[in-house]
């Protein structure tokens, strides 16, 4: 691990204290997660790293309510994660949230626009102002002319590419990451890392990264690894 430690009164956007993640496999216990703990701050980019199987993802998808630790405590924008909290769940998933997955999960029968734009919608935002959002994110990461197409007719880069679009849209406060260059060649990969660094710096939201991608390290403010469900050698 290495990195900086956060300047003093940098607040904190995102927090996990102890957090553990148990799984059963028949008659075997699976500890995915083991007691990890970590913080991000506004403007922060963290990169996450570890083999397949260290529990990157895991860590990812609780961070970003899309799975509920077995213990432990998740503070998101100074709002406690509750998981008998159905609704809480999904206003933070909605409005604090913007999370990139590795696999698209595009809508095949919506252009890129119309992506962006439906994840918009599920934000509170609609009409005009989503369009024009919509359109704003798009061009930021170079698809200004593919905004019309369908998942179909694009590129696996650049169907990664609407869908960093789609998290990025909008006032999420957290940004959540899964290998968002592992389909882009090394020039979109470059933009797209970019624009995710400028976004934390100018828009103060943190951004966690999980990745194998040596070049996330380039922009990232401290990069942790992962082992066993296990955070190495603590948190700097």
């Amino acid at each position: 691990m290495r990195g900086r430690s956060l300047r003093p009164g940098v607040m904190t956007v995102l927090e996990a204290r102890d957090v553990t993640k148990t799984y059963r496999d028949g008659g075997h216990v699976v500890h995915a997660l083991r007691g990890v703990s970590l913080t991000v701050a506004r403007g922060e980019v963290l990169a996450i790293e570890g083999p397949s199987g260290s529990g990157k993802t895991t860590l990812l998808c609780i961070l970003g309510c899309l799975l509920t630790p077995t213990s432990g405590r998740i503070v998101i924008d100074g709002r406690e994660v509750d998981a008998h909290r159905p609704r809480l769940l999904r206003d933070l998933r909605r409005r604090s949230i913007g999370f990139v997955f590795q696999q698209f999960n595009l809508f095949e029968s919506l252009t890129a626009a119309e992506n962006v734009q439906y994840g918009l919608n599920l934000k509170g935002w609609s009409g005009p102002r989503a369009v024009q959002e919509a359109d704003r994110v798009l061009e930021a990461v170079g698809l200004e002319d593919r905004k019309d197409f369908l998942p179909r007719d694009l590129s696996g880069g650049q169907r990664q590419r609407v869908a960093v679009a789609r998290a990025l849209a909008g006032p999420a406060r957290v940004l959540l990451a899964d290998e968002p260059t592992g389909n882009l060649d090394s020039v979109s990969g470059d933009r797209v890392l970019g624009l995710f660094r400028d976004l934390a710096r100018s828009e103060g939201r943190a951004l966690v990264i999980v990745t194998h991608d040596p070049r996330v390290r380039t922009i990232a403010d401290r990069v942790v690894t992962i082992r066993d469900g296990q955070l190495l050698h603590g948190e700097s």
